[in-house]
């Protein structure tokens, strides 16, 4: 079993795309192999597509700050609630 990458990354609104800015730093260059049609390497990030249909699945949208894993499998998490008193 390979070893479990967990980074954060931006979601940023690019000519009317999401994308995820995931830094190729601190072992986020493992992960630049593995989501291969819909991501690209771009300076020191991996940029990564979110289609709207998957915005949408994990309520993710521009501006928040999303956690990326890889264990062999690359797996986006939605930010975590913020508590609204």
């Amino acid at each position: 079993m390979e070893n479990l990458i967990a980074l954060q990354g931006p979601v940023l609104k690019v000519n009317g795309e999401l994308l995820l800015f995931v830094p190729l730093t601190n072992g986020g260059g493992n992960l630049a192999e593995r989501p291969r049609g819909i991501s690209e390497v771009s300076g020191e990030f991996l940029k990564i597509v979110i289609p709207d249909w998957l915005a949408g699945i994990l309520e993710i949208e521009e501006g928040d700050l999303v956690r990326v894993e890889s264990d062999g499998m690359l797996r986006i998490h939605a930010p975590d609630p913020i508590a609204v008193n």
